[in-house]
């Protein structure tokens, strides 16, 4: 693996870490769902008001680096007292398969100290991200769909990971 390296991201990154999720979702969801309803998402989702907006309401975001170069990224929030929800973790598809993911995950999240929950929701077609996070401790807690609007629809499975 290369000299990697993970960095807290400030507002000031936005403009990276949009261009990280075009670049990555340009390549990995295709085949998971409509060239569309990707777009659609990108905007939602990663426009410069949209990742402000996240900033705000209180998500941590971090970058991952591999030789000083912007790889991927990852957000999540603290919801209560030990429980927390990650709402983003991607790494640029070409870095795949180097053991960059695990090592990334493990830098942002055993960090802090008070996790004892950490939630997500992933794409039930996702089958490279489910395994990634079935390899990292998670297990599906539940079936969801999510009417995101426009007529798209997320459907998920909603995993968890438990610390003890």
């Amino acid at each position: 693996m290369q000299n990697c390296s993970a960095k807290i991201a400030t507002e000031d990154a936005i403009p990276l870490i949009n261009s990280l999720a075009q670049k990555i979702w340009r390549i990995h969801y295709p085949e998971i769902i409509s060239n569309d309803q990707i777009e659609y998402m990108l905007e939602k989702m990663y426009s410069t008001d949209a990742l402000l907006k996240q900033f705000k309401e209180g998500h941590s975001f971090v970058l991952c680096y591999a030789d000083d170069v912007p790889v991927g990224y990852c957000s999540y929030s603290k919801q209560d007292n030990g429980n927390y929800f990650l709402h983003k973790l991607y790494i640029d598809t070409s870095y795949h398969h180097r053991g960059l993911g695990t090592w990334f995950f493990k830098q942002v999240f055993d960090q802090i100290k008070d996790l004892h929950t950490l939630r997500l929701t992933v794409n039930r077609k996702n089958y490279k991200a489910i395994n990634f996070y079935f390899k990292t401790g998670f297990v599906i807690d539940e079936v969801k769909d999510f009417d995101i609007g426009n007529g798209y629809w997320m459907n998920d499975f909603a995993m968890v990971l438990k610390k003890l």
